[in-house]
């Protein structure tokens, strides 16, 4: 895909910032009117969704399809999630020290000050 350089982001710019204008489809027109939208998958062994891509589609239903057809053709998840990216928010990586920073001087949530029992999984 390609984007122009003035295009619009979903987000306030930063990690995951997606164009919702000047977006070209792989046939190289824009897509007029079908909103992007962004897909999770679920693979069989995995215990949450994760990013793969994402689409161009008129609704929901649509894009469920679309993304089943695109991202799941090998039966490698085992649920889809598609979210529009226009409702993405997002952290900026420039303010990442300013945002992240009121978790800094919480030490009793690093797992230093508690015991953790042998044999305990996934913790």
């Amino acid at each position: 895909m390609t984007q122009s350089a003035g295009s619009d982001l979903s987000a306030e710019g930063g990690h995951g910032a997606v164009p919702t204008t000047g977006v070209l489809a792989t046939s190289g027109r824009p897509v007029r009117g079908w909103p992007l939208w962004e897909v999770f998958v679920r693979p069989r062994r995995g215990l949450s969704h994760g990013h793969v891509g994402s689409l161009h589609a008129p609704d929901a239903q649509m894009a469920l399809r679309n993304a089943r057809d695109l991202y799941s053709r090998r039966q490698e998840g085992v649920s889809i999630w598609v979210v529009p990216a226009g409702q993405i928010s997002a952290s900026s990586p420039d303010e990442k020290d300013t945002f992240f920073d009121p978790a800094g001087d919480k030490v009793y949530r690093h797992p230093t000050f508690y015991d953790v029992p042998e044999g305990v999984e996934h913790l």
